[in-house]
């Protein structure tokens, strides 16, 4: 099984989080539609069919690749969530 590049599945959660933030505040048809294909790429990436499963699959996959420094710090209480949904 072909495993994604760490880097461009981290940037394509930033750029899906980001157009999910563009959307909530104003509706835009490009914006839509840029977010429709990074889900889509998310999903074809990460094997998965719907984009919840695609962002879970990508943190399995970015939490295998971090140092296991970074895998164990919580710094400010923070638990370990996905930031990207």
């Amino acid at each position: 099984m072909l495993v994604p590049d760490p880097k461009v599945v981290r940037e394509l959660l930033t750029r899906y989080a980001t157009l999910q933030i563009a959307q909530a505040e104003r509706h835009s048809p490009v914006a839509a539609r840029e977010l429709e294909d990074v889900s889509y790429t998310l999903c074809v990436m990460t094997g998965t069919t719907s984009i919840h499963a695609a962002i879970a699959q990508a943190d399995v996959l970015l939490a295998r690749k971090a140092p296991p420094a970074a895998r164990t710090a919580d710094t400010e209480g923070e638990s370990g969530l996905s930031l990207a949904v």
